[in-house]
């Protein structure tokens, strides 16, 4: 390739990065909508349907079914169990948090992901880490804190947490565990298999839930929702699920996974402002501070994970 054709795919992939920013971004004031149209099952389990009457065609012409038939049993109990935490425990407790919560601060809380996923890594995993992505671990904690507390952080010391963020904190452990688990079981497995083989999976333990627990009338009252709640489904399944995935995808690919995983620290961000924009949430003080720890502290994360020149 010469230069130039490098430079323009290297541009393609930041631009793509950046739209996979604003699409995961997006997804909590859409998320805000969904859980106070729809029943939280119900509508997690169409949405991740949705998605994987997408991502079932792509993975079909891409050629990667094929590979499918050659995993062994750990893969299959991998993929399941990736579907139960990533997918299923992950969109039950984010739509049911965001009945509770407002969007932008959910956004704002989703920050301890890295954080928790990368202190659990050093314990099983014996991953090392270095005093610079500490001190960002540190700092990502702190402000996640501020804004879980309303800007009192010793309060959450007495158990004054709300109910929303409790949930919203149900989704980061999902996140982690979804994470482990993949790096544990899925080594080796591509990235669009793994995704639609877990969403699959998910949304079957999602419809069965919303029946279990929602009963036929959960979906029916899905089905029934404005078209706006119905906007933001398509948005969710279609958007923030397949084209920002595929992007985030194309973007590791090109770029490497270090400079990929610098554009997440854009989505709380872009989730706060989007919040306030589409939804008018008001946004407190205590997130702005809590919010700018949190990113920042993942932004030194990020850097700490630079190889040394």
């Amino acid at each position: 390739m010469t230069s130039d054709s490098v430079k323009s795919a290297a541009m393609g992939a930041h631009l793509r990065l950046l739209g996979m920013a604003l699409l995961w971004g997006a997804s909590w004031p859409a998320g805000r909508i969904l859980a106070l149209n729809m029943p939280p099952l119900a509508a997690s389990s169409l949405r991740f349907l949705l998605a994987a009457s997408m991502l079932l065609p792509w993975l079909y012409f891409s050629g990667g079914m094929s590979s499918l038939k050659k995993w062994p049993a750990r893969i299959w109990l991998g993929m399941l169990a990736a579907g139960a935490a990533g997918v299923f425990g992950y969109a039950s407790f984010f739509l049911t948090g965001l009945q509770h919560l407002p969007a932008g601060k959910a956004a704002l809380v989703i920050t301890l992901n890295p954080v928790v996923t990368l202190a659990l890594a050093v314990w099983l995993f014996k991953e090392r880490i270095n005093r610079l992505i500490a001190l960002g671990m540190l700092l990502a904690a702190c402000g996640a804190v501020v804004v879980i507390s309303h800007g009192k952080p010793l309060e959450v010391l007495n158990g004054a947490v709300g109910l929303g963020e409790l949930l919203i904190l149900g989704c980061v452990a999902c996140w982690v565990c979804y994470t482990l688990i993949g790096r544990a079981m899925l080594a080796g497995v591509d990235a669009l298999a793994a995704t639609a083989v877990t969403s699959v999976f998910g949304a079957l333990m999602l419809l069965a839930a919303s029946l279990a627990v929602e009963g036929p009338q959960g979906l029916v009252s899905a089905f029934h929702a404005s078209p706006k709640a119905w906007a933001a489904m398509v948005f969710m399944a279609y958007g923030s699920t397949a084209v920002a995935y595929a992007w985030y995808f194309s973007g590791v690919k090109t770029l490497g996974a270090g400079a990929a995983s610098g554009y997440i620290t854009l989505v709380p961000v872009i989730g706060v402002i989007l919040s306030a924009l589409l939804l008018g949430e008001s946004i407190e003080g205590s997130m702005v501070l809590g919010g700018a720890m949190a990113v920042l502290g993942t932004a030194v994360m990020n850097w700490g994970r630079r190889p040394a020149v």
